[in-house]
This record gives structure tokens, C-alpha cells and sequence, in this order.
């Protein structure tokens, strides 16, 4: 793996050259470009885009829903206040998105 003297960016291998997004290029010798060989190549059809909010990353947590009664939702922290009262926990539901406030 190299990287480019100018800006820091990882030079990727094309042909007999290495070439930086900004430009730079760097000359391979013929043990080089083995070394820098791309053994792999994903088609653009392979490629996952995921967009939206229906991916689950937050923590969930057993509790009834005002709306639904569902008995799952997820949960975050967040400094609404001044730094030195508590965060409020938000809470969201895993069944009809709901979103409500948890006060301490």
C-alpha cells in the first residue's frame, strides 16, 4: 500500500502506475505491478446501497408504547438540557415509529 507524497491519499494501482485522486502518479517497476495486482473486481450490480431509516443500529429495550402497546422500542441518550442536568432518553418504537421522551 502506498501513499501519496502530496495529499496523504492511499495511490491506487491502474496499469503500470499508481494514481492518486489528486494526481500524482508514481512509475511501477514490472516486480511492482505483480505486487499491486488486483485480484478481485466487484460489478457495479454487486453493490449494496442502503438508505432511509429502517436500518436497526440503536439498542432496544423491553417497554410499552403509548400509541401501539408494542413492548419493544429502540433508545438513545441526548443532551437537551445544560451539561450539568441529566441527558433525556428518547425512545422509539420497533412497530409504529413512534417517538417519545423518557424524563428522570
Amino acid at each position: 500500500m502506498e501513499f501519496c507524497s502530496k495529499c496523504g491519499a492511499m495511490m491506487l494501482p491502474q496499469g503500470d502506475k499508481l494514481k492518486c485522486k489528486c494526481g500524482n502518479t508514481k512509475d511501477l517497476t514490472k516486480n511492482e505491478v505483480n505486487q499491486y495486482e488486483i485480484s478481485e473486481k466487484i460489478e457495479a450490480n454487486e453493490t449494496v446501497i442502503m438508505k432511509g431509516e429502517e436500518i436497526a443500529t440503536l439498542p432496544t429495550t423491553r417497554v410499552i408504547c403509548p400509541k401501539c402497546e408494542n413492548e419493544k422500542a429502540f433508545w438513545w441518550l441526548q443532551q437537551t438540557r445544560r451539561a450539568d442536568e441529566a441527558e433525556t432518553r428518547f425512545l422509539r418504537c420497533t412497530k409504529c415509529k413512534h417517538t417519545w421522551r423518557e424524563y428522570d
